[in-house]
Parts: structure tokens; sequence; C-alpha cells
């Protein structure tokens, strides 16, 4: 899933090319820096702020809370999400205010709402995933929005893509089935190979597309400017969730569990900014060293988040499961660097 008008990462990939005032906050944040500081800070900040991210969001969703037959989980993905909107709303509203308040904003409202239904759902799909699978495991499916944005760009925009494009997303492909595939080990084993957490990432990931298509077609017929994307995208959001955790319920459960167990208020706060944080990192990445440098400083990330989830969580990987990990990344290393030319068909 990417934030409206960011750059996406972890869901992020990167889009072709930036500027107006993603640039201007990308300048004007490290204007102060040495050139030779840049590149490090900006890689320093990615890291840092995504692999904090990631902890958090493991840590929050598939926590234990309480001890023995109390013992309870995080069930709220909802209200997550709607936290984390606002956060991002807040955050793009500052923007605006200091770096953006003169460009005028001429993108129709319910095209926001639009796009803000499909980004609400690939957020949700995504958090909701990992009651079912491993953080490793959602990392790695998410890591594969190549391959819906290529087949979305294919059926509904038209685009030609470069047989390079179609090596790294067949590399994707092998290293996910890799990954998925468990052996059975005797006649009564019922571990799963494809089940209710893989179907939410699959959705997660359609949706993901299908927002990029969207903020596509409000870059290219309205020129909306990303901070105006993500404040009116998340706005959107957070009119829909409010609703939802309203009328379910969820958000008096949810300030019920905050009672009980008060330390996770915090982690929730934290897991809003640093994702707030980080897509201004990302943006000045971007703006300085291109999309090439931003795509693989986000796929090392990832690459150690799952390192990470391993070592601190415990999540244990198969030798062929690391195998698909690599290919994967290998795929995305190779679809930063040579799959990223792309030619519309003429109609």
């Amino acid at each position: 899933m990417r934030p409206p008008g960011a750059p996406r990462d972890v869901a992020l990939e990167v889009p072709p090319a930036l500027s107006g005032p993603a640039a201007t906050m990308g300048a004007s944040a490290a204007a102060g820096l040495p050139e030779r500081l840049r590149l490090p800070v900006c890689f320093l900040g990615v890291f840092a702020c995504y692999f904090y991210y990631g902890i958090l969001q493991e840590s929050i969703t598939r926590g234990r809370y309480g001890e023995g037959a109390k013992q309870e989980k995080f069930k709220y993905a909802l209200t997550l999400v709607f936290i984390q909107c606002v956060i991002n709303a807040a955050f793009a509203k500052l923007l605006i205010h200091f770096v953006d308040a003169a460009r005028p904003d001429r993108t129709r409202g319910w095209l926001y709402g639009a796009c803000s239904l499909s980004y609400l759902g690939a957020m949700v799909s995504s958090n909701s995933a990992l009651q079912f699978v491993s953080y490793p495991t959602q990392v790695l499916g998410k890591s594969c929005k190549p391959i819906p944005v290529m087949l979305l760009g294919v059926t509904l925009l038209r685009k030609r893509y470069p047989p390079a494009k179609y090596l790294c997303v067949l590399l994707i492909v092998a290293g996910v089935a890799l990954f998925l595939y468990k052996p059975k080990k005797g006649t009564g084993d019922t571990e799963h190979v494809f089940g209710y957490g893989e179907l939410l990432l699959l959705l997660s990931l359609t949706l993901d597309g299908l927002t990029g298509v969207s903020q596509d077609h409000m870059r290219a017929h309205y020129q909306t400017g990303s901070n105006h994307m993500m404040l009116n995208v998340n706005l959107w959001s957070t009119l829909f969730l409010g609703a939802g955790i309203l009328f379910t319920g969820e958000l008096w459960e949810f300030l019920s569990f905050t009672e009980r167990y008060p330390s996770i208020i915090s982690n929730i706060l934290l897991f809003g900014l640093t994702s707030a944080l980080g897509q201004s990192f990302i943006f000045m990445t971007v703006v300085y060293f291109g999309p090439l440098t931003c795509s693989i400083i986000t796929t090392t990330r990832k690459f150690f988040t799952i390192l990470a989830s391993v070592v601190l969580f415990a999540n244990p990987i198969s030798p062929m499961q690391w195998v698909g990990t690599v290919l994967v990344f290998l795929g995305l290393g190779l679809d930063a660097k040579f799959g990223k030319g792309v030619k519309k068909t003429s109609h």
C-alpha cells in the first residue's frame, strides 16, 4: 500500500518522475545539508523510519496481550488504519501550510473519495492478513506490487512494457511460489499452502494496483499535487473509517482494549508517525538521487525487515523460503535497474 501522493515503499515503489510540491518539500528539507551527507541522511532516514515501522506493525498486530487464559490478540485493524490516516492527514496539512500553500487544487472531490476506497481496502487487508500469516510472508507478499501494477497497466492503461520487466516479474512470481510452497510431511499433514491470510494479501495487492491507476489518472488530468492528494485521500479515508468503526462498535472495543493495555497507545502513535516521517525522506531521496536509488534503499529495507522479524520475533524460515526471498528481491532489484521503461500503445 502506498500513502496517497507518496512514492511507494511497503507497499513503496517509486513513480518514474517527481516534481512540484514533492520536489519542493524534499529540496527544502535537505537544502542545508552538505552534499556528501545527503545520501547517508536519506538512507538512514528511510531505513530507520520504515524499519521501525515494520517492527511496530508486527508488535501491535501479532503481539499477545495479557497472561494465561485471558491472553488477547489485537483485532482492531480498522481503528489502527483510522489513526494512521488521521496522522497522515495532519502531516499533509502541515506540509501544505508551510510548503505548498500557493498551489490550488482543482481535483474533483469524488475522485479522492473513490481513490480512498481502494487505498483503505489495501491497508485494512494488509494489516488483517497479519492475523493469519507471519510478518515475513506479509512483507514478501506486499513486495510483489509490480505484478498487479503491470497487469492493470496492460489491461486498463494500454501500456507496453519492455521484456526485462516481464523477466523481473517472472522472478518475483517464482520466488513467491517457492516461499509459499509447503510440501506435505505426511498423510496427516494439514498445513495450508494458500489460505485466508494469503487471499487478504492478494486482495491488498489488487487494491494497491487500483489505487496507483487512480492516482496516475488524477496527476495526468488535474495535475494533482502530492500533498493535496495525501491530505484529501486520507480525509476521505478518515470519514469512511470513522463511520465504519462507529457502526460496527469497534471503536468502543478498541478503547476498552487500550484501557486494559495502555502501553499499546504509544506504539500506535509511533506507528503512524514513522509512516508519515518516512515519506518525507523518500521524497528527499527521489529529488536528490532519483527513483532508482530510492528503490534500492526501500528494497534493502524490506529484506532487513524480514531478517529482523526472524531474529526478534522468532518467525522460522526454511532454506527453500530463503531461496524464494532472494529471488523476489533479485527481481525487485533488477526491476529497479532495467524494468522502468514503459511505452504506451497507440490508440
